[in-house]
């Protein structure tokens, strides 16, 4: 199941929430002040990139560049 990012256009509280497949329409809700109005946002998520070595699979995103903040 996948977890959704949302934030509420009515207080602003950022939150998650794990979205089933289902064939019911669910309504989904602010947890902090029970509005309705909320949108999802947009998120990035991680991979594991492999070279095909099974030893040196990495969790850090490619970079086009070849130069990434987040190797040091």
């Amino acid at each position: 199941m996948p977890i959704y990012s949302y934030v509420c256009k009515n207080c602003g509280h950022n939150f998650d929430l794990l979205v089933g497949v289902t064939s019911e329409k669910v309504e989904f809700k602010c947890p902090k002040c029970g509005s309705k109005d909320i949108e999802r946002e947009i998120t990035s998520f991680g991979i594991k990139v492999s070279s095909g070595n099974k030893d040196s699979g990495s969790s850090y995103p490619t970079c086009p560049t070849g130069t990434c903040p987040w190797v040091k």
